[in-house]
């Protein structure tokens, strides 16, 4: 085995093992959307897009939960 054949077996496990990664990754975040707080960070996705004055809040906060 030289040393062309060991790069080209080291890439390709390197690409199944990030490919595996990714995936497990993508499917712990939709599965566990909340965190141990209860916040659910989904609503947060649209804060780079919206981020004008006028724009309404991601998520509004009442006076009552402020006390």
């Amino acid at each position: 085995m030289d040393f062309n054949e060991f790069a080209a077996y080291a890439y390709f496990f390197l690409v199944v093992f990030l490919v595996v990664a990714t995936y497990s990754y993508v499917y712990h975040l939709y599965t566990k959307r909340k965190d141990s707080s209860g916040v659910d960070y989904e609503h947060y996705s649209n804060m780079a897009l919206k981020d004008d004055i006028g724009d309404t809040p991601v998520k509004p906060v009442s006076k009552t939960e402020e006390k």
